[in-house]
């Protein structure tokens, strides 16, 4: 199954993949409920370094992740990457 949305094609709903647009990293055909919307998000420019420990605390503690709860917001997405 795929998903075309904005000119882009997807292969599900809430499966991250590399934006082919530009000016983010990623997009994802977020799908809540009825509701579905293209979301762009991530900084194509900075490095993730999620795989270390005190990075990773950090950025959950300033971007507030514990309260990020709708799948339609680029925030919920970008800690979810995190």
């Amino acid at each position: 199954m795929s998903i075309r949305i904005a000119g882009e094609i997807f292969q599900d709903f809430n499966k991250p993949k590399k934006d082919i647009q530009g000016g983010k990293e990623y997009a994802v055909a977020a799908k809540e409920g009825d509701t579905i919307r293209l979301v762009r998000f991530g900084d194509p420019n900075m490095q993730n370094r999620s795989d270390e420990p005190n990075r990773r605390a950090a950025f959950r503690s300033r971007h507030s992740c514990d309260e990020k709860k709708s799948k339609l917001t680029p925030g919920f997405w970008s800690c979810k990457a995190w």
